[in-house]
């Protein structure tokens, strides 16, 4: 099973997203991510085990997830060969680096081996992206836009019907992670 854990949206956030995505739409192609794809990631887990399963969700409830405010405020780039990789990114957030850097401890600490890279939330719009021309990050972002998250989850990652799909099988939230946690929010 490929897995990660991350944070998905509402209708109405993800209505907001998907604007972005559409203005970058219109400046050229690429392979843009489905609506029901679109999240930001807090640990990615790559192929594992199905016996491994309940080491994740044991992290996953010792993690403290409060209410937390995220503010979208960037829009950027990761240039690739074939192609750049288009994003959303979201305002610097104590609380949301926290959240992240605690559920990375609590995976660790059940054997799992994450990336060591820098966290950086964002929301992947698009891959393989050609543009006719170069655009202003300002005018492709529109408002910043703001969205609250109370809620982690842990997906699936699979090829169903050549189409990438993204399937929840667990999440915690806010109030049933106080209840497990000695420290409250």
């Amino acid at each position: 099973m490929r897995l990660f854990i991350a944070v998905n949206f509402d209708a109405k956030t993800a209505g907001r997203i998907l604007a972005v995505q559409e203005r970058l739409r219109a400046m050229g192609r690429g392979n843009f991510s489905r609506p029901e794809n679109l999240h930001l990631t807090l640990a990615f887990l790559g192929e594992v085990a199905p016996e491994h399963f309940d080491g994740i969700q044991r992290a996953m409830e010792r993690t403290a997830v409060c209410p937390l405010r995220l503010t979208f405020d960037s829009t950027g780039r990761f240039p690739r060969e074939g192609g750049d990789v288009w994003w959303i990114g979201c305002a610097g957030n104590s609380a949301l680096t926290q959240l992240q850097a605690e559920l990375s401890r609590q995976l660790s600490a059940e054997g799992f081996h994450l990336e060591r890279r820098r966290f950086s939330p964002h929301i992947t719009l698009a891959r393989a992206v050609r543009l006719r021309e170069k655009p202003d990050s300002r005018a492709l972002l529109g408002e910043p836009f703001s969205t609250e998250i109370s809620t982690i989850s842990l997906m699936l990652s699979e090829r169903i019907d050549g189409r990438l799909t993204y399937t929840e099988q667990f999440s915690v939230s806010a109030s049933a992670s106080q209840t497990e946690r000695e420290t409250p929010c």
